[in-house]
């Protein structure tokens, strides 16, 4: 049936909330006119409070949370460069490609996908570079292509038990606004996300918060770069403005999203994402599969990716889900392909949309061939939100 409503459940770009929607429906303005910072100038504080730093720099660039990537990558560090990563995912992966195209010099460490970031190897690594010839380490904090959480602040204590003096980069792509992230207590030097996540907007901004010291790098950096030079952002925006042309009606909804965010709570807001997330979990459980993170202490509150029987392709599940019931389910990235598809439960989500997810998912999963139980994993994940307390939301934000 191609009537009703299309089911988005992929982690990304995520739904975008009625309200944002219509926030974003404005004619077009003048972005050099002199009160056009009364749309930005707010933007820069409040994402401020959502990266959860004080003294870090924000900056908004039009383009995906690659743009982002380079971004940081080219204003901070060298060509050369010694860089410390770790690649357990598809994303991981193409950080550590671009960082090597850009002309760093990376060390990486390959881990099984389903692992986390490997933080005694890094440790092992920071302790043996006596000289600080690391001058970064990059963490993905929530791996997409694998549903794995890894642990930021167990890095940075890795740094300083070693008394290493590295920048630490964070990709919270999939994981700022929607999991604890705290830039100022982890001492994160820079950390990127995208609008189209937790931010609840469609794709085309790349946003950074870049502590001082790094800002403080980005005077001397060599790496070249223009369209993503900090210093022409930094000046303009100080007044509310761009160098190039913004996205301004992306800016009228990341204004409406940020309100959403504040009136729920930002530490609402992450709860919520652990209670749907455990509900999704149960009914995995129930169908007796198998998630591909590696322990549950590694489990994202974001996106689950889930492993089919041996005998069913899991892109049979994802396209039945999408032609048969209007559902769009994530699917494995490279050598996951085939073998996973995913559950996106980011942005603006509540407990009947992940049951209509893992509903659809069931009728899938049996008509591309998977021995299940209907409504095996519906009924675990109904008890757990039937008896968990119910997440406490706003009269606004209920009401929109």
């Amino acid at each position: 049936m191609r009537t009703g409503q299309t089911h988005l459940f992929i982690p990304g770009p995520t739904n975008v909330p009625e309200v944002v929607r219509q926030a974003m429906n404005v004619p077009m303005q003048d972005m050099r006119a002199p009160d056009f910072g009364d749309v930005t100038l707010s933007l820069f504080q409040d994402l401020k409070s959502v990266f959860r730093t004080k003294t870090g720099t924000v900056m908004i660039f039009p383009g995906s949370g690659t743009a982002a990537w380079e971004a940081g990558i080219t204003n901070t560090l060298n060509p050369g460069d010694k860089v410390l990563m770790a690649r357990h995912g598809q994303f991981s992966t193409l950080w550590a490609e671009m960082a090597e195209r850009l002309g760093l010099d990376v060390h990486l460490v390959d881990v099984p996908w389903g692992a986390g970031v490997p933080v005694r190897e890094f440790e092992r690594q920071l302790a043996a570079d006596t000289n600080d010839e690391i001058k970064a380490v990059f963490v993905t904090h929530n791996e997409t292509a694998t549903g794995v959480t890894s642990d930021v602040a167990a890095v940075r204590r890795a740094l300083d038990e070693n008394f290493h003096d590295a920048l630490l980069f964070v990709d919270g792509v999939s994981s700022i606004g929607s999991l604890d992230f705290r830039m100022d207590d982890w001492r994160v030097d820079l950390a990127i996300t995208g609008s189209q996540k937790g931010l609840m907007l469609p794709a085309g901004l790349g946003i950074l918060a870049v502590s001082e010291k790094a800002m403080a790098l980005a005077e001397t950096a060599t790496s070249r770069r223009a369209y993503f030079e900090f210093s022409d952002m930094v000046k303009l925006n100080a007044d509310g403005y761009f160098p190039y042309t913004p996205p301004t009606q992306l800016l009228h909804g990341l204004r409406k999203s940020l309100d959403r965010i504040f009136a729920e709570g930002l530490d609402n807001t992450i709860a919520r994402h652990t209670h749907l997330a455990e509900g999704v979990r149960r009914g995995v459980a129930a169908w007796g599969f198998d998630l591909v993170a590696e322990h549950p202490s590694l489990h994202s509150n974001t996106v689950s990716a889930i492993r089919t029987p041996q005998d069913v392709d899991a892109r049979e599940v994802i396209r039945i889900a999408y032609e048969d019931y209007n559902t769009s389910l994530g699917s494995g990235l490279a050598r996951l392909a085939g073998k996973v598809f995913r559950i996106g439960h980011i942005g603006d989500l509540n407990e009947g949309m992940c049951l209509t997810a893992l509903s659809v998912a069931e009728m899938a999963l049996h008509r591309a061939g998977a021995d299940i139980e209907f409504g095996s994993g519906v009924a675990a994940a109904q008890r757990w939100f039937a008896d968990e307390t119910p997440m406490q939301q706003p009269l606004a934000v209920a009401a929109e």
